[in-house]
């Protein structure tokens, strides 16, 4: 949960971590099957992969996936529990 994510669930838009191989109509459905929520829309992002140094080894780290789903203002997603 970063700050940025916060401030878009007020907007009824929650960011997810999926997999890279996954396009926006297969998210589309697993998340709506998960949650039973409708979505209105799918906005993926792929960031760039950052180049690690350990002594004298140098590599890349892990690549992820970015999606931020839209939904309508009548629903939500629980994520957290309130206690």
């Amino acid at each position: 949960m970063t700050e940025k994510s916060t401030k878009l669930i007020e907007s009824n838009q929650y960011t997810f971590f999926v997999n890279i191989k996954l396009n926006k109509k297969q998210i589309k459905n697993i998340l709506e099957s998960l949650y039973k929520v409708n979505i209105i829309s799918v906005n993926t992002y792929n960031p760039p992969k950052k180049r690690k140094r350990f002594s004298q080894f140098e590599g890349y780290k892990t690549n992820y996936k970015k999606a931020i789903i839209k939904i309508p203002p009548s629903q939500s997603i629980t994520i957290l529990p309130k206690n």
